[in-house]
């Protein structure tokens, strides 16, 4: 069977790592990387990624690189007879007969929100996946077999993080996108099932807020979302980029800036209070420029959260196709992977006895200090 993977995160984050290599930390991407190229017992897992994280394959003497030994993985996966890309100009030449395995990682680290994204620079989700599932539908057809394809709107976790109601929403946008394309896939593929869920909530979004003392009235503004142009994340780079290259200008020329472009030009805002105005230019570090900016547009939207972590709520699971009725209901996380276990007749049990013998396989005791968000 064949297998892909397609995030908008680094390749080698948390979810794509876990369904790629078998680590007991989730930093562990330099390892993590080795894994995904086949360098360790089962060989190569992955016969296609698809996303970011460019930096974990480079050597250290390379000055886009992330990892702490001078290994080229490129090289390597090369001579392995992976096909590497990083354009977004080569993922649009590629055509559904293309030799696997097949690897193209489009940004050093994760890829740009979907806000911030330049479509001349970076594929969207649903452009990658499109591509990911032509390609491993054509060679899995040819081969008689069949394929998995793993498919991660990576960053709306990561916008929730930051409290940016504007970025997540495009987020979840870009990913429905995905998901459309997927069920058209599946309708025409009867003996193939898409399931759609996340492994928690983040930030504890609520469509509701009360500004003040008074009963609030049930609605919200969403208006005050599709408004904004960028992501918190770059605004706040911006703006102290600003501030780093201005800083013998008096606070009256700080303060201009932040009216007229951060507020008029970037968020769209043309009311402003004078407090707002002075949170944002006096602010001196990132985190408390964004969690300013979060306050600023989600007040507006009539939004509220309740924390940059995780909440404990449920989350929605959706599935569609074969045999997927057999996830109606309320379901435990891990019954997930049993239905993928069970569904593709996978021998789990040999494979972890195969592995725990691997000397490549890092043996770390766990500390339970250590995130595992």
């Amino acid at each position: 069977m064949l297998t892909g993977l397609v995030a908008t995160s680094r390749i080698t984050h948390a979810t794509p790592g876990s369904f790629s290599a078998h680590v007991t930390n989730r930093d562990m991407e330099d390892l993590i990387a080795q894994y995904q190229i086949g360098n360790f017992s089962l060989g190569p897992v992955v016969d296609l990624m698809f996303g970011g994280g460019r930096c974990f394959f480079l050597p250290n003497s390379d000055n886009n690189s992330c990892r702490k030994d001078n290994r080229d993985l490129i090289s390597e996966a090369q001579k392995k007879g992976f096909t590497s890309i990083s354009s977004i100009e080569q993922l649009n030449s590629l055509n559904s007969n293309q030799k696997l395995p097949l690897m193209g990682l489009f940004s050093d680290s994760h890829m740009d929100y979907e806000i911030d994204r330049d479509p001349l620079k970076q594929p969207s989700l649903s452009a990658m996946a499109d591509k990911a599932i032509k390609i491993l539908s054509d060679s899995s057809s040819k081969a008689n077999t069949g394929f998995f394809l793993m498919i991660e709107g990576s960053r709306i976790d990561m916008a929730a993080h930051s409290n940016d109601p504007a970025t997540h929403i495009r987020e979840i946008i870009s990913y429905w996108d995905t998901v459309k394309l997927v069920r058209k896939f599946v309708d025409k593929n009867p003996n193939t099932v898409v399931i759609s869920v996340s492994d928690h909530e983040t930030g504890g979004l609520s469509v509701a807020r009360q500004l003040g003392p008074e009963y609030p009235d049930y609605l919200w503004n969403p208006k005050a979302l599709t408004n904004v142009k960028m992501s918190i994340e770059k605004i706040s780079k911006k703006l102290l980029y600003f501030f780093n290259d201005n800083q013998n200008s008096n606070l009256d020329a700080k303060r201009e800036f932040v009216k007229n472009v951060v507020f008029t030009k970037w968020l769209q805002i043309h009311e402003f209070e004078k407090e707002e105005v002075e949170a944002l230019t006096t602010a001196e570090k990132s985190t408390i420029l964004r969690q300013f900016l979060s306050d600023i547009i989600s007040k507006r939207a009539l939004l509220g959260w309740a924390t940059h972590g995780h909440s404990a709520v449920d989350v929605n699971l959706y599935a569609s196709g074969y045999q997927s009725s057999q996830l109606r209901g309320n379901n435990e996380n891990s019954d997930i992977g049993l239905f993928i276990k069970n569904i593709l007749n996978l021998d789990l049990e040999s494979v972890t006895k195969l592995i725990s013998n691997d000397p490549t396989v890092q043996k770390t005791p766990f500390s339970s200090s250590e995130w595992l968000g």
